[in-house]
């Protein structure tokens, strides 16, 4: 995987650098890493790691958090000069179709990871090594990582890239993804407030 293409782009948000990576220029879902005009990489960068959630990202879907986390991560990346990486990694790595299949088990009372486990796949199939590679592609070396979840911390932890803080990203929880979040506290450990 290497980097394609930069382009600045104007958002709601702020000014941002896109990056595209992808192992070649005609790939059509390449991952990204939008950094903020102000971002110094001499300094610790503020960072999240999202992984693409279509239904919540562009549909704004009330099952999760995804689609406002990605919003509120734009929005303090402009606030403090700091980065989004956005890998195309859906339903915490099983894809869209079965991800949609895992909602439909989710629909009959099994919770997210059960859902994940029943269609044959793991609970978080999700990888992070591509972040790191993009990262240091940009020279940045030293984070606060935006995140809640621990297994994002494992992997930056083993790699070369500099954990400086964990800064949270809570989202205030809705009726319909109560049952979600709770089981992505409970389960999987996410560093979620009771």
């Amino acid at each position: 995987m290497q980097r394609q293409v930069a382009a600045y782009i104007p958002t709601d948000w702020g000014n941002f650098n896109v990056y595209a990576y992808a192992n070649s220029a005609d790939e059509p879902v390449p991952h990204l890493l939008l950094a903020h005009e102000n971002m110094d990489v001499s300094k610790p960068v503020l960072l999240r790691i999202h992984s693409e959630c279509m239904t919540g990202d562009m549909f704004h879907s009330r099952r999760c958090d995804c689609g406002e986390q990605l919003e509120k991560a734009l929005e303090m990346a402009a606030e403090k000069g700091g980065a989004v990486v956005y890998l195309r990694q859906e339903g915490r790595g099983i894809g869209l179709i079965n991800k949609l299949k895992a909602y439909n088990l989710q629909d009959k009372g099994l919770n997210t990871a059960d859902a994940n486990t029943h269609l044959g796949f793991e609970v978080d199939a999700r990888q992070y090594d591509l972040a790191v590679e993009m990262m240091k592609d940009l020279g940045i070396r030293r984070i606060h990582l935006l995140t809640n979840n621990p297994l994002k911390i494992e992997a930056i932890e083993n790699s070369e890239i500099e954990i400086v803080s964990r800064v949270p990203l809570v989202i205030e929880p809705k009726e319909e993804n109560e049952f979600y979040l709770k089981t992505k506290r409970e389960v999987m450990g996410h560093l979620l407030n009771s």
